[in-house]
């Protein structure tokens, strides 16, 4: 798909589906990368503080790093040609946050909103579970659906195959 470079970013509750659509969406252009913001925690191999229900300000200080990096690495794709989709779980103000530090344009910010009971199916089938250290399924999606502001396209996508997801995605974003 020929467009200039753009980046997608992709978030909603845990087991929403958004490391399988951006990677599906990020295959849909020439030029396309996949950018998972967990990596950029994961590859703090000494002193990485996890987030929990009820943070730590230093938690808080390594999810602002982790956004930083990752919001800097979409920028930069996007400066050498790539459209970029770029996932992560982002709840609340830091929505805004995340989408202020992506500098390039267009920019687009989609969540992906399945029904609670959609992400518990979805994380029941998970190998790599989400929901551990305290997060449970019901706080975590509460808080996502409450705290989160209403920007960018939000995608109720309990029916939708990842390849309708990422139809819908390029229809609103077109």
């Amino acid at each position: 798909m020929e467009q200039p470079p753009a980046v997608y970013l992709i978030t909603g509750p845990m087991a929403a589906g958004k490391s399988t659509v951006a990677r599906l969406l990020a295959s849909r252009f020439e030029r396309g990368v996949y950018l998972e913001g967990d990596f950029f925690r994961r590859n703090v191999v000494s002193g990485r503080v996890e987030m929990t229900p009820d943070p730590s300000p230093e938690a808080l200080e390594q999810l602002r790093l982790r956004y930083a990096l990752a919001a800097a690495a979409a920028d930069s794709y996007v400066d050498a040609g790539f459209t970029v989709a770029l996932e992560d779980v982002v709840i609340g103000p830091f929505l805004e946050e995340v989408e202020a530090m992506i500098h390039s344009r267009p920019r687009h910010v989609v969540v992906l909103a399945p029904s609670m009971a959609a992400v518990a199916a979805r994380e029941e089938g998970r190998e790599d579970k989400g929901y551990t250290d305290g997060w449970t399924i019901d706080r975590h999606y509460a808080d996502f659906v409450t705290e989160t502001p209403r920007i960018g396209r939000w995608l109720e996508t309990t029916e939708q195959t990842p390849e309708e997801t990422v139809e819908a995605i390029l229809a609103a974003t077109s």
